[in-house]
């Protein structure tokens, strides 16, 4: 158990030591830390920025959908009218033979 304690000491002992607290400035160990911090926030903030971006190019996407979507709708609404028009002038021309030939059927019969 002594053993143990002796280490613990002599560990913690080479920690402070590391710190260096006088009065020429941080020793190496915080030196360590703090570039070990800095480098963490370097790469949060890289991190933060490339999710800005991605988040940016999605939403010019979902923006560019919408608009595609909507000249969709806008182009199946006209096509659909457009059919319309051409079924009722297909059937008004189909009436007319129909009325035509009854026509002919009955000057025929007479």
């Amino acid at each position: 158990m002594k053993r143990l304690s002796l280490i613990a000491m002599f560990s913690v002992a080479a920690l402070l030591s590391a710190c260096n607290h006088n009065d020429a400035g941080p020793g190496p160990a915080e030196r360590a830390g703090k570039a070990v911090d800095d480098a963490g926030a370097r790469a949060a903030a890289a991190v933060d920025q490339a999710g800005d971006k991605v988040r940016d190019k999605v939403q010019e996407q979902v923006v560019k959908a919408d608009a595609a979507a909507r000249r969709a709708r806008i182009d199946a609404e006209d096509a659909t009218e457009e059919a319309r028009r051409n079924l009722d002038r297909a059937t008004e021309k189909v009436g007319e033979k129909v009325e035509e030939t009854g026509q002919k059927i009955q000057q025929a019969a007479h």
